[in-house]
């Protein structure tokens, strides 16, 4: 697994206030790299509960907080299901929550048909079980009627060539059925304009996209998990959200604005903080990230 540079490490520990003996919740750990810097806050006599989805992603955790001072509980699991792994962790009031709602390259390139550049399945799930989910992506392209492959990839990729793309592909699959990341990649460059088709911006990134989100049910996860996070967390204990799209931000600001106007906490910046210039030179990843930040009354 390729390595991954967590994004906003300083602006989002330092969000989280922590001290000694603290209680930390990391609901995506992934790679390790803001759990690692919580065990460092917390020490030897505070907690971290580390929860990922993906195994592969949480075994690569653990390899990397091996050597961390604090005490370590790994779970793997959605965090949309945020009460029931700390139950399991036997943790019923948190002093800090994270969120990073990024998705590593070793993901991306894990074979499960992230990329558009690979000969890999169509699943697009973030588990490696897909029958744990109730579609993949290949179900999707093959299943859903133009209409609604439209609306998917405008609602939740902002596509603008979206009815085109839409329709070559049900005109595709007619032909043969669409069953690698590659395959849908090349149908998607051949719907849109010849003049976007040599753009920076690969075509077939917005759509695939949608189809992740989709897949995984990612937005309302994170309506559940901000959920879950909220009652877990203690008198005075924070919460830190890291969102990379415009869906999911406008998700997290609604949460805490909402906790804030019900009396439970308040909102630590009005304006989302964003990595600066040389984070965002050193990591092209992080430019579109914003981080939010609530402390609990």
């Amino acid at each position: 697994m390729q390595e991954h540079t967590s994004v906003l490490l300083t602006e989002s520990v330092d969000a989280l206030k922590l001290e000694e003996h603290d209680v930390a919740i990391d609901a995506t750990v992934g790679q390790g790299g803001h759990a690692r810097a919580i065990a460092e806050a917390v020490g030897a006599s505070g907690t971290v509960v580390a929860i990922d989805a993906d195994e592969s992603s949480l075994e690569a955790a653990k390899a990397a907080l091996k050597d961390s001072p604090a005490h370590l509980i790994f779970i793997h699991g959605n965090f949309r299901n945020l009460r029931e792994h700390a139950a399991r962790a036997g943790v019923r009031s948190a002093d800090a929550i994270i969120f990073d709602l990024g998705w590593h390259q070793g993901q991306l390139t894990s074979g499960r048909g992230f990329s558009f550049r690979e000969e890999a399945p169509l699943l697009m799930t973030l588990s490696s079980n897909p029958g744990a989910y109730q579609v993949t992506a290949a179900d999707i392209i093959a299943g859903w009627d133009e209409d609604d492959l439209a609306s998917l990839f405008r609602d939740y990729g902002g596509e603008r060539f979206s009815g085109r793309i839409a329709r070559t592909i049900v005109e595709e699959r007619k032909r043969a059925p669409i069953k690698t990341a590659k395959a849908l990649g090349d149908i998607i460059m051949s719907a849109v304009p010849a003049a976007f088709r040599r753009r920076k911006l690969h075509p077939a990134t917005k759509v695939f996209q949608a189809l992740r989100i989709a897949v995984n049910e990612e937005l309302e996860s994170l309506e559940e998990g901000l959920k879950a996070a909220l009652d877990l967390l203690a008198p005075s204990g924070r919460l830190a959200v890291i969102s990379f799209h415009s869906l999911e931000d406008r998700i997290v600001k609604n949460a805490l604005k909402n906790a804030e106007a019900e009396g439970r906490g308040h909102v630590i910046s009005k304006k989302p903080i964003t990595p600066g210039r040389l984070e965002q030179h050193s990591n092209p990843r992080s430019r579109s990230a914003k981080l939010r930040a609530l402390e609990r009354c």
